[in-house]
């Protein structure tokens, strides 16, 4: 199942899309889907588009201070910020542009905000090393949290199992976790932590969108942007899966 929900959206990505119009091309050698390819490409590299697609996944939330959140059951620290490195001494891990979730989820436990800081154990199937929990908890530790209230879920794939595994591991009734994440993933993320039962903070971290002043390289295609705006469409489409999943 995991494999289709990487898969799958491909189709409906910017890059799929694409793909899809130089693939008609050879087919149907019609100049009108070389031309609609090069404008999706072209549209979808620009900064100042990639810029409004991450506002519109980001709208809703603000950098906050640690301080500024009220004491929960628990602080729940979403996966997905470690790259595992193989090198000549070993398996080691560096950061991914997500890494601020794991100070947030360190910041908020030495305030005191929730007696137990949890971290998931995120592995896909083609992903080596360990769940990035375990990497994770020995390195918090290592940042001055107590280790008696680090809690670990056992193996997840994705967000919905996220939820379900800390459902499992700490029950649902009555309990209000603080839920850490990107700040472009945590609508997405509250559907599934809401649909579980928890009553839950949010915690938004690592802001991709901009605040720079405009200038002409907005206008400039890159691939950078590219990037950014296949991430807030997939961001669409799992919102969007997730919403007529529980409706239905």
């Amino acid at each position: 199942m995991i494999y289709l929900h990487k898969f799958l959206p491909f189709f409906l990505s910017p890059i799929g899309v694409i793909w899809l119009f130089l693939v008609l091309t050879v087919f149907f050698k019609r100049k009108v889907l070389t031309i609609a390819a090069l404008i999706a490409l072209t549209s979808f590299s620009l900064p100042v588009i990639s810029n409004k697609l991450m506002l519109l996944v980001e709208s809703g939330y603000d950098l906050l201070e640690p301080s500024e959140i009220e004491n929960s059951d628990a602080i729940v620290v979403l996966s997905g910020m470690l790259r595992p490195v193989l090198s000549q001494s070993g398996l080691k891990y560096e950061w991914t542009d997500a890494s601020d979730r794991f100070f947030a989820g360190v910041a908020l436990s030495k305030l005191r905000k929730a007696p137990v800081l949890i971290f998931t154990r995120g592995k896909l199937p083609w992903t080596i090393g360990e769940g990035e929990g375990e990497y994770l908890r020995s390195l918090a530790i290592d940042f001055g949290v107590d280790k008696e209230s680090i809690l670990l879920t056992k193996i997840v794939q994705n967000t919905e199992d996220e939820a379900l595994a800390i459902a499992e591991l700490i029950g649902v009734e009555g309990k209000k976790i603080i839920l850490v994440s990107s700040a472009f993933h945590l609508t997405r993320a509250s559907q599934n932590f809401l649909e579980v039962g928890f009553e839950i903070q949010t915690f938004p971290v690592d802001f991709r969108r901009s605040s720079d002043l405009g200038t002409l390289l907005d206008f400039i295609p890159n691939a950078e942007a590219l990037k950014m705006s296949s991430l807030a469409i997939r961001e669409m489409l799992g919102r969007f899966y997730y919403h007529l999943k529980y409706q239905f």
